[in-house]
């Protein structure tokens, strides 16, 4: 009873993960410039790796196979973030993007 419960919660996490990922491609995609392309990449592309790492470890189970998800959720968690930031300030320090757009300008001085 408990391995159909986690294996219906890991096709769940599956399938929310996939959607998540579908997501962030689509925003990829559609957005227009690229701060808004940057974020699409990062936060939902981020949950949905973390919602599929979690339905691959329900269905999997066998603790060497946890330590590798474990893994790659933390590579994931350490890497998108970073690239996140050296993108958009790559994008700023450019030119690419329109400073009109932006709330609060934090690199204006600089």
């Amino acid at each position: 009873m408990v391995t159909v419960v986690a294996d219906w919660l890991g096709a769940l996490f599956l399938v929310a993960g996939a959607l998540l990922a579908l997501a962030a491609g689509i925003g990829v995609l559609r957005f227009p410039d690229v701060l808004d392309r940057m974020h699409a990449a990062t936060k939902p592309q981020s949950l949905g790796v973390l919602l599929v790492l979690t339905g691959v470890a329900l269905r999997l189970r066998s603790p060497s196979d946890l330590g590798m998800v474990a893994l790659v959720a933390i590579f994931q968690l350490a890497t998108a973030p970073v690239a996140a930031q050296m993108i958009g300030r790559a994008a700023y320090r450019s030119g690419r993007v329109d400073r009109d757009l932006l709330v609060v300008d934090e690199l204006a001085d600089r």
